[in-house]
């Protein structure tokens, strides 16, 4: 189970850098690697790497990808408050495609029959439930419904995005590089009309605050 993940808390920045799956998360840690100090935090499980943050309730999680809401629950207020936090989004629809492909990375049954596994997938509570599939906005928003983020790039915009969370932490711009990416089409190519309901129905909320357009039905998409 892809269950990685990474938070990171940095203290001699005053920074929170949550991790949003399947969005340049690994591109964007890498890059911040090289700016934290010895005190600063990280949450992950990364190809046998394990690192805990030193707060008991949020390492029992076990993986990086930890909500604004859990880290409210646990964290000091001048951390969770205090700290400038950010993250990425991306849109919904790419997304799924990409944690789809991403999982089924390793299942060659998969080729060929993308849109009949998202809609079986997509029917089934355990797996909407999995942190690669859930809505993004479930890891970003307060206690009250409210977004929590100081500022949410785009995945679409990721080195221009990137290089806004420096300019307002206060850290140089970096290049990023390419990293943990699924091989896929279009996300386009991967959508029936009744997988496009179910896409849409479930991430209704990411579309609206996060200011991604609902798709018209396939049949109306120039190709791509």
């Amino acid at each position: 189970m892809a269950r990685s993940g990474i938070l990171i808390i940095s203290h001699r920045h005053r920074f929170i850098f949550f991790a949003q799956p399947r969005t340049g998360t690994h591109a964007i840690r890498a890059a911040l690697q090289p700016h934290l100090g010895k005190g600063d935090w990280q949450q992950q499980a990364l190809r046998g790497s394990t690192r805990r943050l030193p707060v008991a309730a949020l390492a029992r999680i076990g993986h990086g990808h930890i909500s604004l809401r859990q880290a409210r629950a646990c964290l000091p207020e001048e951390i969770s408050s205090g700290y400038f936090k950010f993250a990425l989004a991306r849109n919904p629809y790419d997304r799924l495609v990409s944690a789809c492909c991403f999982l089924n990375r390793r299942n060659p049954s998969f080729a060929g029959s993308e849109a009949c596994f998202m809609k079986q997938a997509l029917g089934s509570a355990s797996f909407r439930q999995r942190p690669l599939i859930r809505p993004q906005t479930d890891l970003l928003m307060d206690e009250d419904g409210a977004m929590g983020m100081d500022f949410i790039g785009r995945y679409e915009e990721l080195q221009a995005s990137f290089d806004e969370a420096c300019r307002r932490i206060g850290l140089p711009p970096a290049r990023l590089a390419r990293v943990n990416a699924s091989q896929h089409a279009h996300y386009r190519s991967y959508y029936d009309a009744e997988l496009l309901d179910m896409a849409t129905d479930f991430y209704r909320r990411d579309l609206q605050w996060l200011g991604y357009p609902e798709a018209a039905h396939p049949e109306a998409w120039p190709c791509a």
